[in-house]
């Protein structure tokens, strides 16, 4: 949902995008409404857990496109068996799991990112954007495995960073977007009723968010705009917020 409405609101720019997933039904419907908005995109079926899959496409989309200027790793999410329930202990928490959100989130940020770096490499510039969270530095009750998984995507940017401006050009940055609190298809449960109204966890985030209200998919367009363009291009290494002051307000 996110990741859509990103590459909707950079279609809108004027990008050219390549919606990579496993399910090409859901880019297809991503692709659609890019178009129907006047934009231009392309699908390609991949998955990022598969490094030998995230070679082929990278090079596949550079062969098609002639370069990659701009990667945004949006593949994310958590799952009820990497999160401890009230009633359960730490012992309580499924391996294969958290094994799973632990892959899908830093691996599934790593891997892309490592294939598509050859590219940028090659052409000497380039923006890599990864999706973190502010689980990352706040972590969530009873969230483990997404907590930790997007601590380490934090982590990952800023090393990749460094490792870029340092070895191979300067023009090559990589930076993160930290979402705040989104009604999304994951977590809606967890923060709506059936009629709207907050559930007691949606109640405890919005009074520690002083612009009181959860975020709109399209107020992270703007941010993923100025990193992926020139507008940033002293901005490295960094993990830009977009929560409504959620990870500046003490509850003081």
């Amino acid at each position: 949902m996110l990741g859509g409405a990103i590459s909707a609101g950079l279609a809108l720019q004027g990008a050219v995008l390549c919606l990579v997933g496993r399910n090409q039904e859901k880019l297809r419907l991503v692709q659609q409404q890019i178009k129907r908005e006047g934009g231009d995109a392309f699908c390609y079926q991949g998955d990022v857990l598969e490094r030998d899959a995230m070679n082929t496409l990278s090079r596949m989309v550079q062969e098609d496109h002639g370069r990659i200027d701009v990667l945004i790793n949006c593949a994310g999410g958590n799952i009820p068996g990497a999160t401890i329930m009230p009633d359960q202990m730490l012992a309580d928490i499924d391996s294969e799991a958290l094994q799973s959100v632990l892959n899908l989130n830093i691996l599934g940020t790593v891997l892309p990112s490592i294939e598509v770096s050859k590219v940028m490499i090659k052409q000497k510039k380039g923006s890599i954007i990864n999706i973190s969270s502010m689980a990352a530095t706040l972590p969530l009750t009873r969230v483990l495995g997404y907590s930790a998984a997007k601590a380490a995507v934090d982590n990952f940017t800023k090393w990749m960073a460094v490792e870029m401006a340092t070895k191979h050009s300067k023009e090559i940055r990589v930076n993160a977007i930290a979402p705040g609190f989104f009604v999304a298809e994951q977590n809606r449960m967890l923060l709506l009723k059936d009629d709207g109204s907050f559930t007691k966890r949606g109640k405890t985030i919005i009074s520690q968010t002083p612009m009181k209200r959860f975020g709109e998919p399209e107020e992270l367009v703007g941010v993923a705009h100025w990193l992926a363009s020139d507008a940033s291009r002293f901005v490295t290494g960094a993990i830009i917020p977009v929560d409504g002051g959620f990870s500046a307000f003490s509850g003081v």
